[in-house]
Parts: structure tokens; sequence; C-alpha cells
């Protein structure tokens, strides 16, 4: 396979829009034939169209897919881009609700320096800076909220997909190469990059990552189905993989005891390695429908996970296995995602919700308030906490990042 090829089906896996399947037939019109040509002979397989896209969305995606490698003529994107707006609008989602409540919040977004990266990850960092994952710039990008200054940081490996972000100890920001089969470390100091690459040829997407309280780096591979283990001071990585086949590992969290937590997106799963003998055990949910994306932890070391396929905010208490759910405030539809906990509270995004939503539950009321994000939003795909405790977004497809500072 040569190198564009392969880089254009890389970038299919990540983003390309969602087309009917090879064989069957687009609509017809002004840019068919280069749809099916730039896009359609990279998905064999069926691809997902999920609520489509504005126009303005629908030119973001179509630089992302430049931006990664795919070679669309400049003169031919204005044609695609109206043929998709046209027979693939954004339809079916559901309205952002928005909830009053006790908590007051100041709502900033930022938009990154270069259109079409795709903030995948944010990172709230000790020393005050906003860092984001910039998946289809091959960047790791710098904000600085005082004063709005960006910078950004080329990595080694082209298209290397950076995906996950955690700082270690030192300052040094880790990030998982999601197409490039590898776990990075950037020293901002410098600007060098060390990698590490996937042991096994089989582990092609490291995707979430987080260091645990004694140094050691936890990923997962989602498509591979493996849960991984870096030891920075060696570099040596193990790779686990979970009893359930295709459990599609996604987001991870520690609880205070240095246990690893991380939800299975492909099955109704959450999963805990013990860090010591490293053994998985699964605690299934109630629904058999539950896809959890991402989790987080409070405290007391209840497990809280988004469902994003049925629109619940979930509480997950290990010790007994007893699973509580509420339904998120936008309804089923609503596509709950990036999760935090802020001491006892649970702060999460509706990304399916027209504009997204930020939602705080307090899990001792069991009360619900939420917010809309100014502009849309779109779409919150994970979450951070800056050290004085706001909240954190990276707007994937409005190119921006997103302070959310919480007044009480």
């Amino acid at each position: 396979m040569s190198r564009r090829s392969l880089v254009s089906l890389m970038a299919a896996a990540l983003l390309c829009p969602a087309l009917p399947a090879q064989g069957q037939e687009l609509p017809d019109g002004q840019g068919k034939e280069l749809v099916a040509a730039h896009c359609n002979s990279c998905h064999p397989f069926y691809a997902r169209v999920g609520a489509g896209y504005t126009a303005k969305g629908w030119g973001t995606v179509m630089r992302m897919m430049t931006n990664h490698g795919v070679s669309i003529p400049p003169d031919q994107l204005a044609t695609m881009t109206a043929y998709l707006t046209k027979n693939f609008p954004e339809k079916g989602k559901p309205a952002g609700v928005v909830i009053p409540g006790p908590a007051k919040v100041s709502i900033k977004a930022w938009q990154v320096p270069t259109p079409g990266s795709r903030p995948h990850d944010p990172l709230a960092t000790a020393d005050g800076s906003l860092w984001y994952t910039g998946q289809m710039t091959n960047v790791l990008g710098r904000l600085d909220p005082k004063t709005g200054h960006f910078k950004e940081y080329p990595l080694k490996t082209a298209h290397s997909g950076p995906h996950g972000l955690d700082e270690d100890k030192d300052g040094n920001i880790w990030y998982t190469g999601n197409t490039g089969a590898l776990i990075g470390k950037l020293d901002p100091k410098t600007g060098a990059v060390t990698e590490y690459k996937m042991p096994d040829p089989d582990v092609k997407d490291p995707h979430t990552l987080i260091f645990d309280q004694s140094g050691i780096l936890w990923f997962t591979a989602q498509n591979a189905n493996r849960v991984g283990r870096l030891d920075p001071k060696t570099g040596n990585i193990r790779l686990l993989t979970p009893p359930t086949p295709k459990a599609r590992p996604y987001g991870m969290a520690t609880n205070s005891k240095g246990a690893v937590f991380f939800v299975e997106f492909g099955t109704n799963k959450v999963g805990r390695v013990d860090p010591k003998t490293l053994e998985i055990r699964e605690y299934p949910l109630p629904d058999s429908a539950s896809r959890p994306r991402r989790i987080t932890i409070t405290p007391d070391d209840i497990v809280w996970y988004t469902d994003f396929s049925r629109g619940y905010l979930g509480r997950l208490d290990p010790s007994t296995g007893k699973v509580t759910e509420w339904p998120s405030p936008s309804g089923p539809k609503s596509e709950p995602y990036g999760i935090s906990a802020i001491n006892d509270v649970v702060w999460y995004s509706e990304s399916g919700s027209t504009p997204n939503t930020v939602v705080r539950f307090d899990p001792k009321a069991e009360k619900f308030q939420s917010w809309a994000i100014p502009g849309g939003g779109n779409i919150v795909r994970n979450t951070s906490v800056t050290r004085n405790g706001d909240f954190v977004l990276a707007n994937s497809l409005v190119n921006a990042v997103t302070l959310v500072k919480i007044s009480n």
C-alpha cells in the first residue's frame, strides 16, 4: 500500500464523512463524482453519516481531511462541500436543555491557530496553561489563558494522530499517537519529542492515557482491544487484554488506591486493572444497550461514566457493583461524552445536542444544572480540570478550546 493510500485510510477511520457503502448510489448532483472519487473510494465498508453537518461543519471536515494528508485539489473543495452540505445536512439533534441551579459560571472560548486542527483532548497543566491535541495537524497546542497566546509544537512522526494527553511530574506532556501506533513525550522547554512504539503490530491505535500515583502511564487501544502499561523509567510497555472480545477500551481514570478503571465502549461494561497483579475485572452495567464512553472518579472512589448511546449519566460503586443511572437533561440522543469530577461534583458535556451543553450533577442532591455552550460547542470529546477547579473543554468541530470558570 502506498503512503498516500495509507494516510487516506487513516483519515477515513478518524473522520471521513459518513457516506453510503461502496456499491450504493450517491445522490445525483454536481460534485457526486468528486465525492465518490475522493471519499467513497477509501470507504469499502459502511460508514456512519450520523446526524450530518452544517455547511460550516462540512467545511471543517474537509479541511481536517486535507490537513491529515488526503489529497483533494483546492479547486474541487467548494463543489464537494456544497454537495455534501446539500445531501447530508445536519438533522435529528435534540435541543440542548438548560436547567437553572445554584452554580455560577462564565464560559470563554479561544479559536486555535490552525483551521481544521480538530482539538481532541484538552489538558490543564500545573503552570496554568491549557493544552490540546491537534489531531489533524499533528501538533500539540499550548494556550496561555491569561494572554490568549498560542504555541504549537510539531510532532516527530507524520500524521501520528495525537489524541489523549497527560502531564508528568516534571512538566513533560505525554500523548497517544492514535494513528501512529505510539506513545509520545514532549518536552515543552526544548520541543524535543520522544516516541515509544507499540510492541505488538496489531496495536495500532493508542487512545486515552493517564498517569497513576506512582508515575506509571496507562493507556487504552480501542480497536485493538488492549489496555497498556508504560514505565517511563525504562520505556517498557505491557499490553493487557480485557476478558470481553471487542470490548473497545476507551476512557480511563484512577482511584485513590491506584486502581485503573476504564470503560468499554464496545459493550456494557466497566473494567478495572489491579496495578500489582495486572488482572482485569469487569463490572456489567444493567442495560445491554449501554455504551459507556468516558469515565471519572470522585474522591469517595465512586466511578461515574457517560452512557453515550442511551443518554445517561451512570454511577458505579466498585465495592458492591451497584449501578445507578440518571437520564441526561437533553434526552436519549444527547450523547453525553467528556466528563470530569471537580471535588465531589460531576461535570460533563452533551455532545449530541444543539447547542452542546455543559452539565453539572450534584450527587448529594441528585440534581442537574446545565448551560448552553456559546457558539454551539460541537464536539466535546474529553475534558480536564484546572488546579483552581475550573472545567476545560476541547471543541473538535469548531476548532476551539473552552474554559468554564466556576464561581461557586
